[in-house]
């Protein structure tokens, strides 16, 4: 290129920059230029969850079991293998309850934590300890080996890849399955190794219809199958609460959560109703359209005092159902859920409201349920349909599956 084109070329260049800078404003310069270094840099390769080294394939297993089981009288050492939790993490909640259930059924456990990026140990640990103090289990890297177990029990796709290829010891395998982690992402290469984590031959546990039905489906496989669960001494109603607002659990960058669509009926439900407040917890989420009050994480003690001063929720999920609709129930806010089958398969409820999920159908679905006359009585009605067995039956089950998997039937 000669340095007449080069000059040509730059100045084009800055035009296009001054006139997105003169119409749009700072920010959504900033926006296109960390665009254009994310492609340049291949920043995208962060977003692979698995090093070379730990990804394995159904086609070249050949995993070891113990020669003889052990007896009954004897505890097991059962590791499970999973990411570094975030603070408050939904999803290392619910794979705990399972860990505190065997912890008090007398046998020891240690937490293998696979962090693709290296990351410290004792600051992963600091969180387990602070969020979920009850569990006793030690905290181990998963990339130097998972050994010293009778069984070992993976907690996602990625850790799936990561028990094959380190868990080489021979030991009893199981899959806690709480999604169907290929719908996470566009058919292609990540959908396609999510997928083949079920064909290694662990012993899948499927939390809920929804997952059992699509292994089923999908790959004809047979799971074992439990149920969902709702912490009832959490989220419950409080004394002397006025409802007057509607709120969202927001993750931006997490697409099967909706969050382009929630914000879109929300923009469209405070055009109808500028007078309801709009609560955001979860992700502190900036520049938004219309007012709303940011939250941030908060711990469960705080999201049900939130829960019990709103009269409606969004509770969007496009995979599994969430864990926040019923929780909502509980503490009497009636979850406005975007309808599919997937959504329906674990969430059978009268006091559900189902939406179309587009922008209007959501917003009308939120309108209907904030007129209404009679909040005190539907709250109390959405609190009482809640089962009130907790996580029990969950953790029974998964108990039971896995002393049978260790010791035989």
């Amino acid at each position: 290129m000669s340095a007449a084109d080069a000059t040509r070329q730059l100045g084009a260049k800055l035009a296009k920059a001054a006139g997105i800078l003169r119409e749009d404003g700072p920010r959504a310069l900033a926006q296109r230029l960390t665009r254009v270094a994310y492609d340049r840099l291949d920043a995208a390769s962060l977003d692979e969850p698995l090093l070379y080294d730990d990804i394995a394939d159904s086609t070249q297993l050949d995993l070891s079991v113990p020669d003889r089981r052990p007896p009954r009288s004897q505890s097991l050492t059962v590791g499970w293998v999973t990411v570094p939790p975030r603070a408050g993490s939904g999803g290392h909640t619910t794979l705990f309850r399972m860990v505190e259930a065997v912890e008090r059924a007398g046998h020891r456990c240690e937490l293998f934590l696979y962090d693709r990026y290296g990351g410290d140990l004792r600051a992963h640990e600091r969180v387990i300890r602070d969020w979920w103090p009850n569990i006793r289990a030690g905290v181990r890297d998963a990339s130097a080996g998972i050994t010293g177990v009778d069984a070992a029990v993976a907690s996602s796709w990625d850790t799936a890849h990561v028990l094959a290829r380190r868990g080489a010891a021979p030991m009893r395998r199981l899959y806690f399955i709480q999604d169907f982690e290929p719908y996470f992402y566009p058919r292609g290469s990540l959908y396609s190794l999510a997928e083949d984590t079920y064909r290694f031959g662990f012993r899948n546990i499927a939390l809920g219809e929804m997952v059992a039905q699509a292994l089923r489906s999908e790959l004809s496989l047979s799971p074992d199958v439990t149920e969902f669960g709702c912490d009832t001494s959490v989220y419950r109603l409080l004394d002397g609460r006025e409802r007057s607002g509607v709120v969202l659990y927001a993750r931006p960058t997490v697409p099967r959560r909706g969050y382009w669509l929630a914000r879109l009926a929300l923009q469209r439900f405070h055009e109808r109703h500028p007078e309801v407040p709009i609560h955001f917890y979860g992700t502190v989420v900036k520049n938004l359209p219309f007012p709303a009050v940011q939250h941030g994480r908060l711990t469960p003690a705080e999201l049900n005092e939130l829960y019990n001063s709103s009269i409606a929720g969004l509770a969007m999920s496009f995979t599994n159902i969430s864990l926040v609709a019923e929780e909502m129930l509980a503490a009497g806010t009636v979850p406005v859920v975007n309808d599919s089958v997937h959504s329906r398969a674990d969430l059978i409820n009268e006091h559900v409201a189902w939406a179309t999920p587009t922008p209007h159908g959501i917003a009308a679905a939120l309108s209907a349920v904030v007129t209404r006359g009679d909040r005190d009585v539907t709250a109390k009605a959405a609190a009482e349909s809640v089962r009130q067995f907790g996580w029990t039956k969950a953790q029974g089950d998964v108990l039971r599956i896995l002393e049978d998997e260790a010791y035989g039937s």
